[in-house]
């Protein structure tokens, strides 16, 4: 039930980032042809990483940030120098178990709420700790901050509901603001990789 549940949450939000993307490769190819053939490579990046997550039930953090990277990367040419990310992960913690397409949930939700609707320039940080048994991703971003509705729309009703079911009170979906702008979301789960 849990994996079909997560096949349809994933179908809901692929194409529309695949079609977005496409458009602007068919944009790129008429005015800026160097551009197209970078977002085509980024999307090539994008698809080797998402493919295997829908399949699989199972993950690493290394291999949701390699999604999410190509993910940023492809953002990066539609927006320009409006974006500007930075990730601080541990090499230690790249092979830790994470459940798949979470983390970049939480990075398209920046994108679309945060970063988009604002200013000339924002930036995005990924970051991941762990601490006292816990694994912590964090994206914090330094765009238009929190509104009314900020953590109820779709994706991450679907987040704190799959997170619920893997973890229980141990999985938890935190979001708050970033100072000096912008939001913070942070997904902690159990760290299922550490020693001891």
């Amino acid at each position: 039930m849990a994996e079909a549940q997560l096949a349809l949450m994933q179908a809901q939000i692929e194409p529309h980032f695949l079609f977005n993307t496409l458009a602007n490769v068919r944009y790129l190819v008429e005015n800026e042809p160097a551009k197209a053939v970078s977002m085509l490579d980024h999307l090539i990046d994008y698809l080797k990483a998402a493919l295997p997550q829908m399949r699989e039930g199972g993950s690493t953090l290394g291999k949701e940030i390699d999604f999410v990277r190509a993910y940023l990367n492809i953002q990066q040419i539609r927006m320009g120098d409006r974006l500007c990310f930075d990730f601080r992960i541990p090499e230690a913690l790249l092979s830790r178990p994470f459940p798949p397409t979470m983390a970049i949930t939480l990075v398209e939700n920046a994108i679309r709420h945060g970063l988009e609707p604002c200013c000339d320039q924002a930036d995005l940080t990924v970051s991941a700790a762990a601490d006292g048994g816990q694994l912590r991703l964090t994206v914090a971003d330094t765009g238009t901050g929190m509104k009314a509705e900020t953590g109820r729309g779709i994706g991450l009703i679907n987040l704190r509901t799959r997170l619920a079911e893997l973890y229980g009170d141990a999985g938890k979906l935190v979001i708050e603001e970033n100072t000096p702008s912008g939001v913070r979301a942070m997904i902690e789960i159990p760290d299922s990789g550490a020693a001891g």
